[in-house]
């Protein structure tokens, strides 16, 4: 037996190689790589032609960051500050609800665990410093020579004791974090981790299902991939039982 697949949903960006630009179906490495050294083999799906057909052979699916979610999903006319891609909404929401449904291990990434507070029912802030006062789950764009800022703030992050995050993670860890939206309403998942300065949900999980965790920062751009372990080996799991 191989390791076990896991899914990795994709953006449709344009992108350039070499000389030319294409619309490209892409995504940062640090997802692989995260999957790949926490013992999985990582499968990339495309937001085009969505069908539940996807999830065939796939012992796990992973709902990567990106763009926002489309707040009419949730019924709210769009911020300003609002920028959306319905196409991946509509194909994403699609396997996430199926693979639900069928009790395939799932794990959401920064915007993975907004689709899924969305398709549980819930709702977005959908630009965090007008909520909160202050720029602290995403770092300001100071101008420099190279007109970048940092890539990530920095903020601690709580976990209730009992639930699945806590056993993964322990009682507190520091996140990197680069979002402008985040869960104000959790719809049917159950909120498990916080921001302490501003109570932030970081945290959901369905413990009627044997693995649906979602984060709200980027665990694929650390050192840390307890997450991407326990999901990995959960969906190892399930591969083995199905033998």
């Amino acid at each position: 037996m191989g390791r076990p697949l896991i899914g990795l949903t994709t953006y449709a960006e344009d992108a350039r190689f070499g000389v030319n630009d294409t619309f490209s179906a892409v995504l940062p490495l640090s997802y692989v790589h995260a999957v790949h050294e926490s013992g999985g083999r990582a499968v990339l799906i495309t937001p085009d032609a969505p069908d539940t057909d996807v999830l065939d052979g796939l012992d796990g699916i992973m709902f990567t960051g990106g763009s926002d979610v489309d707040p009419a999903l949730y019924g709210e006319p769009p911020h300003p500050a609002t920028k959306v891609k319905p196409q991946r909404d509509t194909a994403e929401l699609l396997l996430l609800r199926a693979a639900v449904e069928a009790d395939l291990p799932v794990l959401g990434v920064c915007r993975g665990m907004q689709l899924m507070a969305v398709a549980y029912g819930g709702r977005l802030h959908q630009h965090l410093p007008e909520v909160l006062g202050h720029e602290g789950h995403r770092p300001e764009r100071r101008a420099s020579a190279n007109g970048r800022g940092p890539k990530f703030a920095h903020h601690p992050v709580r976990l209730r004791p009992g639930s699945r995050a806590h056993a993964i993670l322990g009682d507190e860890l520091v996140v990197n974090s680069y979002h402008h939206q985040g869960v104000r309403d959790p719809g049917g998942l159950t909120p498990v981790g916080w921001c302490p300065g501003d109570d932030l949900v970081e945290v959901v999980e369905d413990p009627s299902r044997t693995f649906v965790l979602g984060v709200q920062w980027h665990p694929e751009d650390t050192d840390d991939f307890r997450v991407f372990e326990a999901f990995v080996e959960t969906a190892n799991a399930r591969k083995m039982a199905l033998r």
